[in-house]
């Protein structure tokens, strides 16, 4: 299909794209077991929520369970230690981002939880990070204290032996000195 243009626009350059600034605003509400999550926050505790039937531990939860489609009721407090089980090097600044390049984004599984945490891993240089490694919240004073996962500043390494992490991202050995994992 050929497109003819009318006699005054045969010369203009064609328009292949538009800028334009775009604004969304929105309200959220944090619903039961969002809200008792942030309110562990305000406390330095990370809660999460358990299935009744895998029993599996959801941090942060969303009030029920994946698999089963049944409410997580059932609170479970974190101790707060994980392991690094995915991580990505960051080497190009985004727009309004305060990160002094490069940081290190992390996913960490809390001992005890079966899903992931995203969050920040510092006090190490990036070629010091690896999977398996154990690592602990760091949060901001009391005084700074707000219901928002912001109020763990990052994470930092532990020296502690690592763990064994499998191809799909999954700790299968907690190593020695652990709640539930044979080294």
């Amino acid at each position: 299909m050929t497109l003819v243009l009318p006699e005054s626009l045969r010369d203009v350059e064609a328009v292949t794209r538009v800028a334009t600034p775009a604004r969304l605003e929105y309200d959220f509400t944090a619903g039961r077991a969002t809200t008792t999550f942030l309110r562990g926050i305000l406390e330095h505790k990370i809660l999460g929520e358990a299935c009744p039937i895998c029993h599996k531990v959801y941090v942060p939860s969303r009030g029920a369970c994946p698999s089963h489609g049944v409410p997580t009721s059932e609170i479970v407090e974190l101790a707060g230690p994980g392991v690094l089980v995915s991580y990505c090097v960051v080497n190009v600044a985004f727009h309004g981002s305060v990160m002094e390049l490069p940081y290190v984004g992390g996913l960490i599984q809390l001992e005890g939880a079966d899903m992931f945490l995203m969050h920040l891993i510092q006090e190490a240089s990036p070629d010091e990070v690896r999977i398996g490694q154990w690592v602990e919240p760091v949060w901001r004073d009391d005084a700074d204290l707000e219901a928002t996962l912001e109020s763990i500043r990052y994470f930092r390494p532990l020296d502690r032996p690592d763990a064994t992490v499998d191809e799909a991202g999954h700790v299968v050995s907690w190593g020695p000195a652990t709640r539930g994992g044979a080294a």
